[in-house]
């Protein structure tokens, strides 16, 4: 079961960075939060917490890491990541990197002189969601915790807020992944 997870992860971060090549840099509207239902996001001062939108939020060891939120106070904050990529940006003109740590992961696209980050992808059961889901839980269980706003389609429900997007990636009733996403990458 964890290899078959692994592998669908792997592609899914393949898929992910491959999403912004087709993209034309624009974001489209996007639903108000209230309508949405489920948990709020922390807007605290915290190390990345600079959400243009004021979507969901990941954290890590006391760290938040905010969709279009500024990468270089996360980077610093979090330390040396256990691997490291870059590749030209196909979503905007300059870099694209993709910052590893245990449990996750971080892709960046660049805004000027920042890396803003595209999304954050979580790996494995040993980080959660700051409301408590993980890649042991189950597809009710996240509807239990997210409300019944979110939308079901092609093996993942998702919950748009604050201009991104909160996905689970369903295998059967089991989360695969969970995936914070940016609107470049749409």
């Amino acid at each position: 079961m964890k290899v078959r997870k692994m592998v669908v992860l792997v592609g899914l971060c393949v898929l992910g960075l491959l999403a912004g090549c087709g993209s034309d840099g624009s974001s489209g509207a996007s639903k108000d939060a209230a309508s949405q239902g489920g948990p709020e996001a922390d807007s605290g001062s915290e190390a990345g917490a600079g959400s243009m939108g004021g979507g969901y939020v990941f954290e890590a060891d006391g760290v938040q890491i905010a969709v279009d939120g500024d990468m270089a106070p996360v980077a610093e904050a979090l330390g040396e990541p256990s691997s490291y990529f870059e590749e030209p940006s196909c979503a905007a003109q300059g870099i694209a990197k993709l910052y590893t740590y245990p449990g996750f992961t971080v892709e960046t696209y660049p805004d000027g002189d920042k890396d803003l980050v595209a999304s954050v992808i979580l790996k494995d059961d040993t980080v959660a969601t700051p409301e408590g889901v993980d890649l042991s839980m189950t597809k009710e269980q996240v509807i239990e915790i997210y409300g019944n706003g979110g939308q079901e389609a092609a093996g993942s429900l998702t919950y748009e807020k604050g201009g991104m997007k909160l996905r689970f990636i369903l295998d059967g009733d089991y989360i695969a992944a969970i995936e914070y996403n940016s609107a470049v990458l749409d």
